[in-house]
C-alpha cells in the first residue's frame, strides 16, 4: 500500500530534501493504521527543516478513517516543524477536503516533488 525514501540533501541548499512518502490504493478503515504508522515514521525520520511530501498520485479513495490519519498526521509534522504536502491527490481527495472544510490546512500541490 505504502513506501517511503528519503531524497537526501540538495547540494545547492541549505535545506533538506524532502521526504517522500508514496501511498497506493485505499486510504479507508482497513488501512489506517498501516498508513498512520508509515506516517509517524516519516515525521519521526525526516531531517529538521525538511518538508513531508505524501505522494498520492497512485492512491483512489479516502474515506473518513483516511481523512483522520491525514489530519493526525499534519498535526505531528506541525509540531516536528515540517511541512505536509500532499501531492497529486485524486479528484475524490479534494472534494473529501473540500467538503470537511480541511483543504486550507493541507498544502496541495499538482505533482510529488
Amino acid at each position: 500500500m505504502t513506501s517511503k525514501e528519503r531524497t537526501g540533501r540538495n547540494e545547492d541548499s541549505r535545506k533538506p530534501e524532502p521526504y517522500v512518502v508514496r501511498v497506493s490504493g485505499e486510504m479507508d478503515h482497513d488501512h489506517a493504521e498501516q498508513l498512520s504508522a508509515l506516517l509517524t515514521a516519516a515525521v519521526d525520520e525526516t531531517p529538521e527543516g525538511a518538508d513531508i511530501i505524501v505522494d498520492l498520485r497512485n492512491s483512489s479513495f479516502c474515506d473518513s478513517s483516511g481523512l483522520s490519519v491525514l489530519l493526525a498526521a499534519r498535526q505531528q509534522a506541525q509540531e516536528a516543524r515540517h511541512q505536509l504536502v500532499l501531492a497529486a491527490p485524486s479528484h475524490q481527495l479534494v472534494r473529501v477536503l473540500e467538503l470537511t472544510e480541511s483543504a486550507d490546512l493541507f498544502t496541495l500541490a499538482p505533482i510529488a516533488g
